[in-house]
Formats: C-alpha cells, sequence, structure tokens
C-alpha cells in the first residue's frame, strides 16, 4: 500500500461506490502511517527501557556476587548460598557490595523514582566499604543519561574510626581487616564498571568532619550504612537538612545494629519527623521525606 492519496471519476452509481472504498481505503493508509510514525519512536523508547532495565539488573547481580555466585567468606556458610546473597547475610569475597539484592534493588528503585518523579540533588553514600552501593547510584545515572547530579562516596577508607565507643553494638567490627578498604580499592572497583568519571566525589575522612563540609547543596539519596551510633548522628546531623522534599533515607543497619537505630529515632524525635520508616529486610529500612518534614530541633 502507498501513502499517496488517490481520486477516481464518478460516471455512475457503481463508480460512487467504489470512490468510498478507495477513500476508505486511503484513509486507512495515511492512518496507518501516520501511526506508523507515531510507533516508531514509541518502539525506540520501549527498546531503551528494555536495554536500561537489562543492565541494571546485570549491575545488581554482578555487583552483589550474585552473577558470578561469589562464596562466603564465612566458613560457616560454605560457599555461596543462594538465600544469604538475596537477604545480605554474608559477605562476599571479592564482590563490591555485601547489601544483598533486596537492598540493591531498593536502592536502584529509590534512585530511578527521583529522577523520574524530578527530586533536585546529588546522591550520598556514607560507609561504602568496597563501593558496591555508590557504583550502583553512578550506574543509575549513567542508564539515564543524567549528567547534572553526583555520586558521593564518603568513608574513612580505613575501617571504623578509632574513637567509635567500645560499648556500641557495632564496635567489634573495627577488629575485622575486612571492612578497612582503601581508596584505591574502592575507585579500581568504580573504573572495573566503566564508571570512574568527574560525577563521582570521594569524601575520605570520619564523617563528623567531611560530611559537615560536604561539597553539596541538595540531595536526592541520602544512604547510611556506617553501622554505629555515631555514624547515623553525625550523617543525619550533617546532611538531613540538604535532601529534597520528595528525596529518599535508606537506612542499611536501621534493623541490625541497635545503636543505629537508636541514633536514627532520637534524630527523628528531636526533628519531629513522623514519615514511616518502610522495612526492606531483616536488616535496612528507608523513609521518604515529606514536604512538610522540618529540619528543626524544636
Amino acid at each position: 500500500m502507498s501513502c499517496r492519496s488517490r481520486s477516481i471519476g464518478t460516471a455512475d452509481g457503481l463508480s460512487l461506490k467504489l470512490v468510498h472504498v478507495v477513500a476508505a481505503k486511503d484513509g486507512l493508509q495515511k492512518g496507518l502511517c501516520e501511526m506508523n510514525e507515531i510507533e516508531q519512536p514509541q518502539a525506540a523508547a520501549s527498546e531503551i527501557a528494555r536495554l536500561r532495565a537489562d543492565y541494571l539488573d546485570l549491575m545488581c547481580d554482578s555487583l552483589i556476587g550474585r552473577l558470578n555466585r561469589d562464596p562466603a567468606i564465612q566458613p560457616h556458610i560454605g560457599g555461596y548460598d543462594e538465600d544469604h546473597r538475596l537477604n545480605g547475610w554474608d559477605w562476599p569475597s571479592t564482590a563490591p557490595s555485601m547489601i544483598g539484592l533486596k537492598r540493591m534493588q531498593n536502592l536502584r528503585t529509590l534512585c530511578e523514582r527521583v529522577i523520574l518523579d524530578g527530586v533536585p540533588g546529588d546522591f550520598l553514600e556514607a560507609g561504602v566499604w568496597r563501593g558496591g552501593a555508590s557504583i550502583m547510584m553512578r550506574a543509575v545515572l549513567k542508564a539515564y543519561a543524567m549528567t547534572d547530579r553526583r555520586v558521593l562516596a564518603a568513608d574513612t577508607f580505613a575501617g571504623q574510626p578509632g574513637g567509635t565507643d567500645e560499648a556500641d553494638p557495632a564496635a567489634f567490627l573495627r577488629d575485622e581487616p575486612i571492612f578497612a578498604v582503601p581508596l584505591e580499592e574502592v575507585k579500581d572497583n568504580f573504573e572495573r564498571y566503566g564508571l570512574l568519571d568527574e560525577q563521582v566525589i570521594f569524601l575520605k575522612g570520619e564523617f563528623a568532619v567531611t560530611l559537615a563540609n560536604a561539597p553539596v547543596d541538595d540531595l536526592a539519596i541520602l544512604r547510611l550504612d556506617g553501622d554505629t551510633f555515631s555514624s547515623a548522628r553525625d550523617t543525619l546531623e550533617a546532611l538531613f537538612g540538604k535532601l529534597s522534599p520528595g528525596g529518599a533515607v535508606i537506612l542499611d543497619d536501621y534493623y541490625l545494629f541497635e545503636g543505629n537505630k537508636r541514633a536514627v529515632d532520637l534524630f527523628r524525635g528531636e526533628r519531629k519527623i513522623v514519615d514511616p520508616i518502610i522495612r526492606i529486610d531483616d536488616y535496612g529500612g528507608y523513609w521518604i521525606k515529606d514536604s512538610d518534614s522540618a529540619d528543626c530541633t524544636t
């Protein structure tokens, strides 16, 4: 069929009927052409969305060591276990993240949501270990071709600070060498995924110092993964006021370490924050900052 219009004479009734048939056919042809012009960009958009989802799915599985069944460090687990990896119950031998599939998917979903909803601000993680969750943040920005947002990765890059309260339930992690990951190793992990660029900012040092002076005006994602009471307190006090309405506070250890939970609850109580904390899995939760949430102590 052609998209060009046609004409026919009307010598008699039969010819008139033919005119109507041809006109209807030509109208259908025109409609199909117009639909094709509309469907082509729609098909392209659908294919882009599919490729984006496939890329981020692959990143999720790779970053947590599920793709290559990276064995757990803990001997009692006996190598790779799917349930442990889904829930973030183990420490992968080489994978960049230990947060498990449920928390990684939640992070991805929240990053995508703030982009699609137009919530302004950068993404920041306080406590990055090998960099896996921060790498996912950068991967989401790449998947959506976002060049006006940054990922800020804050850590001592040397394990827990020496001044951590010995009574803190998470203080035992200071004696685990696996948690002291040098900055260069984290950068190498970003580089392996092709995501080390000017949109990634590293903040090295203790949170009480680095986050109070963080080079950021607005945040859309604020992820806490410092384990201890002081890490949660210092992060929220320094950065919650910069979180845009509609932005997300992600709490990796809220249901795992009592000290971390207590710091979050105290902060929320002081600020009269009533936005509900939504549970992700056994360990993590998050809340969305309401437009009415006040950053005040009264």
